[in-house]
């Protein structure tokens, strides 16, 4: 019975995961950089797919992978017209130091605070780098963590696939 017991949990843990590539994005109460709210259920980019990257002053493979981005970030944008959302989850006490990071690394993105963690946990980010890329219609298509030098071409390449269906 135990055995039969963690069969059907496994499945369900199964469902529920491959049922996210077809979420919506939740609604959680963010803040720019001027500290102005933003809702995360109203991020988009006009119809044209965007990435949204969860990330921590304090974690090196973050900026690692944010700064690779942005070396391709001009020609990505003239190609798909991608959008990049930085969300930091660094906490209360360190987010005083995401706009001057991202302001010394010249990031062009949209740069946004979950000091919370809220929205990280909605979108399944346990650990920074977390990447999410959402399609046209807002539906999430890809998410997964962690960042290897080089793996910014496979977003890319997601986001190109998405613009030729």
């Amino acid at each position: 019975m135990k055995r039969f017991s963690k069969l059907i949990l496994t499945l369900i843990v199964g469902l529920a995961t491959g049922l996210s590539a077809f979420a919506q994005l939740p609604s959680v109460q963010l803040k720019d950089l001027s500290g102005k709210p933003v809702d995360s259920s109203t991020l988009s980019n006009d119809g044209k797919p965007y990435i949204i990257s969860f990330w921590a002053t304090w974690c090196k493979p973050c900026i690692r992978e944010l700064n690779a981005i942005h070396e391709n970030y001009e020609d990505w944008v003239d190609e798909t017209g991608v959008k990049v959302y930085a969300v930091s989850i660094d906490e209360a006490q360190n987010a005083s130091r995401v706009k001057p990071l991202a302001d010394a690394k010249g990031w062009e993105y949209d740069i946004l605070l979950d000091q919370s963690g809220e929205f990280a946990r909605a979108m399944g980010c346990q650990n920074p780098p977390h990447v999410v890329v959402v399609d046209g219609n807002g539906k999430i298509v890809e998410s997964h963590s962690g960042y290897t030098d080089g793996s910014e071409e496979h977003l890319i390449e997601i986001v190109r696939s998405l613009l030729n269906k």
